[in-house]
């Protein structure tokens, strides 16, 4: 079975897994320091990652591509590194996806997709694997900052970090707030090929971490802008739990074109 037009299932399982908690109170405030360096910024964001071995919770997904709209409530598990596991409501659609590999069913169409990350990446226009959909979840930063020299500024309360040197194939802009360095907002973009993937967060403290609170995703794909929003309840940290999943018999595979 081919991948249609409609991108509802692929979006949602990958930005399905950006675990936070409405239960606890929002993240708030933080002065900017307009002499901080760039490095100084990045070494803070790294250095305030949350710290936690397995979450749970339920997320609400509010679907909109100008066309239709959707909403749907799921429930989220989630070893950090290891797993990120995801059911509908009855099970209707199941994800369970690993460094290794990425597999989700939907028993509403009867289909089931096995196989590497190509997939999510063929969704949302931008290359993909475990880690970077796990710091996008987080409100990490998907690409690692250390690994090249940013030139920073203050923007409307957050620093904002830009590359020193431009990328040939795709741009990248990171937005960092001041009070937890967590990414207020983090875009890709693919100018040539017409595509934009951009998250922006609000944040709130679980159990003495920050994690995202609501989290807004745009997707542009040739002048298609497809929006999702997440609100998040119920988080839970370091919780033993398991994370059954099994592709029903009889499903049709859904292959890339």
């Amino acid at each position: 079975m081919k991948i249609g037009k409609n991108r509802f299932l692929g979006l949602t399982i990958v930005i399905l897994f950006l675990g936070a908690c409405k239960s606890t109170k929002t993240v708030t405030g933080g002065e900017v320091d307009a002499r901080m360096s760039a490095k100084n910024i990045i070494d803070n964001h790294y250095t305030n990652q949350s710290k936690f071995k397995t979450l749970s919770g339920r997320i609400k997904i509010d679907y909109s591509n100008g066309d239709e709209s959707q909403g749907v409530n799921v429930s989220l598990r989630m070893e950090k590194d290891k797993v990120i596991w995801m059911s509908a409501p009855l099970g209707m659609v199941k994800a369970h996806i690993t460094p290794d590999k990425v597999s989700f069913y939907n028993k509403l169409q009867n289909e089931y997709f096995d196989g590497d990350f190509s997939y999510l990446s063929h969704v949302l226009g931008t290359e993909l694997d475990f880690e970077k959909v796990q710091n996008l979840l987080l409100g990490n930063a998907v690409l690692d900052l250390r690994k090249e020299k940013f030139n920073s500024s203050v923007i409307e309360g957050n620093y904002e970090l830009k590359p020193k040197k431009a990328r040939e194939l795709f741009k990248i802009l990171f937005q960092v707030e001041p009070k937890n360095f967590k990414i207020a907002s983090q875009q890709i973009s693919q100018p040539d090929s017409l595509r934009q993937l951009e998250a922006k967060y609000t944040y709130q403290n679980v159990s003495g971490n920050v994690l995202p609170d609501e989290i807004k995703i745009l997707a542009e794909d040739k002048g298609e802008l497809t929006t999702i929003d997440l609100s998040f309840r119920n988080l839970e940290l370091n919780k033993s739990m398991s994370f059954p999943y099994k592709v029903p018999k009889g499903f049709d595979k859904i292959t890339l074109k």
